[in-house]
């Protein structure tokens, strides 16, 4: 074969192994994005069938408890109580209990003080209702669970009272009994596990986080200014992402409280709170690094190539916390990698950048030092170590220097 022959092979086979390995990696990023997704849904599922069958055995139990042990013939509220305890909001359940509660007395206040006055018919019925929705409103605000026993109170008395007495001693054990049996239910027979709960709402957040740290980095080596802000407002959009896992917490704090087979984990519930508020520090400085970036790629400022690496490597100590704290394991490795993103900082700041790539490692050192106390550093170790580590990337870029000379 001829010299040129030879040349075009070898060009050839470079550009298929090229297209080859890029096509792997593609595969993989979408096989591991497929598996993260299949195992969100999984964890939604196993959480979803237990609130299904949490509401099923209060509804069961709240009607034989009310037909066969307190002899109501038809104990409908009881189950509809409980069944409302049930899917509250994780977190709110015994205050949407105390509200059945409230709402009840409050609409049977109501009807029975205005129905003395007014009597039974249409418009009597009609504005006993809006009375005692009113009161409830006025009182409690925009409580559905209060409002809508209040109402449905008020529709009951208004409607039956002429044909059949004393209905507000049963409305009341109903309620009570529903209430009553949806928090046993969710506290003793049948509770969640508050670390699977936190973990599910969690997974998304810290997938956004390290995603799109990534995308910053990658945006940084490759010189593309778009692609830092098209970053910057997937960070700005996490506000959805971040109430579910309020919400999450909240449910988790409520289950470890009510839920005598889930006290040993109030550490662990504990921890992950601590941790909540400074990642939530993290993501606000990551989108200041992602902004700050931004600016660098638009007045072209130098770009050190550890810049880049230690956004990326930020990028890992976050996947890592989650890893290591879904685990209960120790955080080292969580905080190794901190300290070398803050060291590759140092020795980008260290080889040289302007203003905003100034900014960038400023934002970067403040966004590791949140991370650090998110695996439980207190706050002066933690400054310390982000400082030690910069120091070290300065002086070895000035080693490196020296060496050269």
């Amino acid at each position: 074969m001829s010299p040129d022959g030879r040349r075009r092979s070898g060009v050839s086979r470079a550009l298929r192994d090229r297209v080859v390995g890029r096509a792997k990696t593609s595969g993989a990023r979408i096989r591991g994005r497929g598996g993260r997704a299949g195992r969100l849904r999984l964890s939604q599922l196993e959480v979803a069938l237990v609130i299904a069958v949490q509401a099923g055995l209060a509804a069961a139990l709240a009607w034989a408890i009310g037909h066969d042990l307190l002899g109501n013939p038809s104990p409908v509220f009881a189950p509809s109580a409980a069944v409302g305890t049930i899917v509250a909001a994780l977190g709110q359940r015994a205050h949407r209990t105390v509200e059945l509660l409230l709402g009840v007395g409050l609409g049977i206040a109501t009807t029975d003080f205005l129905l003395t006055f007014l009597g039974t018919g249409f418009w009597q019925t009609g504005f006993i209702v809006g009375c005692a929705i009113l009161a409830t409103l006025v009182l409690f605000g925009r409580s559905g669970a209060a409002v809508g026993q209040a109402g449905g109170t008020a529709v009951l008395l208004a409607t039956l009272a002429p044909a059949q007495k004393d209905l507000e001693w049963p409305r009341i054990v109903d309620a009570m009994v529903g209430g009553v049996v949806g928090l046993v239910v969710v506290a003793v027979l049948v509770p969640l596990n508050p670390m699977r709960i936190l973990d599910r709402d969690a997974a998304p957040i810290f997938h956004c986080l390290a995603g799109q740290l990534r995308e910053v980095s990658a945006a940084l080596t490759t010189g593309d200014q778009q692609r830092a802000v098209r970053a910057l407002d997937t960070l700005r959009g996490m506000g959805p992402d971040l109430d579910r896992m309020h919400e999450a917490l909240s449910g988790a704090q409520e289950v470890v409280s009510l839920a005598p087979a889930r006290w040993l984990r109030r550490q662990d519930v504990e921890r992950f709170a601590r941790a909540t508020t400074h990642v939530e520090r993290v993501i606000e400085h990551s989108r200041g690094v992602a902004r700050r970036s931004a600016m660098a790629l638009q007045y072209h400022e130098p770009i050190p190539p550890d810049l880049p690496a230690s956004v990326g490597r930020l990028a890992d100590a976050v996947e890592l916390l989650r890893r290591e704290h879904r685990a209960g394991r120790p955080t080292e490795r969580t905080r190794h990698a901190v300290r070398e993103a803050v060291y590759r900082a140092g020795r980008a700041r260290g080889q040289g950048v302007d203003q905003f790539g100034d900014a960038v490692v400023t934002q970067l050192r403040t966004a590791a030092s949140d991370l650090l106390r998110a695996t439980g550093c207190d706050p002066t170790p933690a400054n310390e170590e982000i400082r030690t580590a910069e120091q070290q990337g300065e002086d070895s870029v000035r080693a490196d220097g020296a060496a050269d000379e």
